[in-house]
């Protein structure tokens, strides 16, 4: 199958990609398209609707923090069971970190990197022909990156779109949907970004809704005319290793922050993945090897999680012999409190001696790259691994005895005081590990 690919991209976020994204998505795939999708960026929840509007796997695709070759395998892989792939951009187009030129982290280092069009998104509320001067830039601010077409959403009236297409005339770029304003084209929004996926009761009503949006106010023809051709071969690349045969991994609704490609990978490299959930009071199964705690809300569910005694016991008598791991919610359970919003302390597993708490929020964002102190399930001693850091949770109580688990840098190579930490065969670490870089 040969697959063809273009970006959704923005000037800034809230302009509405996501929304055109998955109307785009379920909108092709209505029309018998086989469409995949991507996510630039270190984003969990996105990938889960892209899936649920395309029925394929959702992906991460982010220049920072896997290597080139690894993002030149992954999008390989997946056009070769594609016709059409749609990137979602983070952010703003040319958001990123300062640094190595094509791994910033933002969708336009994607857009140079395989020559892919840029759909752009204006959210024209509260103005008109200025609009076209924010296209006019993003057009002409970096050479190698093309806008394919622009997508004016939010419009007012017929006579508000007339003004913004005509002064739009000039660039000979194709405004190629326009899309009224409408407050109920939207997703309930939490803490850490959208209300996941697996919690809408109604979420198949609602991509048909994007979906009828997308056919009544996108040029679906003009759209695929503008994508490019993607390759599909590349050569494989080693991703985190997995860390046993036989995984046991927390899935429920407390944990669900795990990226596709890393438990893709684990799959290919032969291992098999045993799910288990914690919320129903289940322990680690006994015949797997590891166990893994990946992030999700926890403080959501924190009185229930504190009372599942055999969840307790049995992730004890696990670790007695066994690597239990845990990211960041993950991490935050295998501490000896978890301090909910209200103040409210809730035991955990007690096999690390951190406590954390919700009570004083403050935000923990960004990507960090990580060199290993030990062995571990991510790898081991001396590896670095990158990845990424979005939290609210702060440690109110060290473990004394815990040693750190890694050195721990953010994207402009200044320490970072998380370390986190490790005790016998236990250890885990706020940051969410995407990549291994050596």
């Amino acid at each position: 199958m040969s697959a063809r690919g273009l970006i959704v991209s923005a000037p800034r976020s809230g302009s509405g990609k996501t929304i055109i994204t998955l109307g785009l998505l379920a909108a092709l795939a209505r029309r018998g398209v086989a469409v995949r999708a991507a996510k630039s960026g270190p984003d969990y929840i996105d990938p889960a609707f892209h899936s649920a509007a395309t029925g394929a796997m959702g992906l991460n695709l982010d220049t920072w923090a896997m290597p080139p070759l690894m993002i030149d395998a992954l999008l390989a892989a997946a056009a070769q069971s594609a016709e059409m792939i749609v990137i979602e951009g983070a952010m703003g187009l040319f958001d990123g970190v300062p640094g190595v030129p094509g791994r910033s982290g933002a969708v336009a280092d994607l857009a140079e990197r395989f020559d892919l069009p840029v759909l752009l998104v204006l959210d024209v509320s509260g103005q008109s022909q200025s609009a076209a001067a924010v296209a006019a830039g993003f057009a002409v601010y970096h050479p190698a990156v093309r806008i394919g077409g622009i997508v004016l959403n939010r419009l007012g009236s017929d006579r508000h779109r007339r003004l913004i297409v005509d002064a739009l005339k000039p660039m000979r770029i194709p405004v190629v949907g326009a899309i009224p304003r409408d407050e109920t084209l939207m997703l309930p929004e939490r803490h850490l970004g959208l209300v996941q996926a697996s919690e809408h009761s109604d979420l198949s009503v609602r991509i048909e809704r994007f979906a009828d949006m997308a056919e009544q106010h996108l040029d679906l023809d003009a759209i695929l005319s503008i994508a490019s051709p993607l390759g599909d071969e590349a050569p494989a690349q080693a991703l985190l290793a997995p860390p046993g045969q036989r995984i046991a991994l927390a899935l429920d609704e407390a944990f669900t922050f795990v990226y596709a490609h890393v438990l893709d990978g684990w799959r290919r490299a032969g291992a098999e993945i045993v799910a288990f959930s914690p919320l129903q009071d289940e322990a680690p199964p006994d015949d797997c090897d590891v166990c893994w705690l990946p992030g999700g809300y926890p403080e959501l569910h924190a009185g229930r999680l504190a009372e599942a005694r055999r969840f307790h016991d049995g992730l004890g008598q696990f670790a007695l012999s066994r690597p239990v791991h845990g990211e960041c919610g993950g991490y935050m359970v295998l501490g000896e409190f978890l301090e909910d919003a209200q103040g409210v302390r809730h035991p955990m597993a007690g096999l690390l001696g951190h406590a954390t708490s919700f009570a004083k929020r403050r935000l923990h964002l960004g990507y960090r790259q990580a060199r290993l102190l030990a062995d571990n399930p991510i790898g081991i001693t001396g590896d670095v691994i990158r990845g990424h850091e979005f939290h609210h949770a702060s440690i109110i109580a060290k473990g004394a005895g815990d040693e750190p688990l890694v050195e721990v840098t953010d994207a402009q190579d200044r320490p970072v005081t998380e370390t986190g930490s490790r005790r016998g065969l236990v250890s885990g670490t706020f940051f969410h590990a995407i990549a291994r870089e050596s």
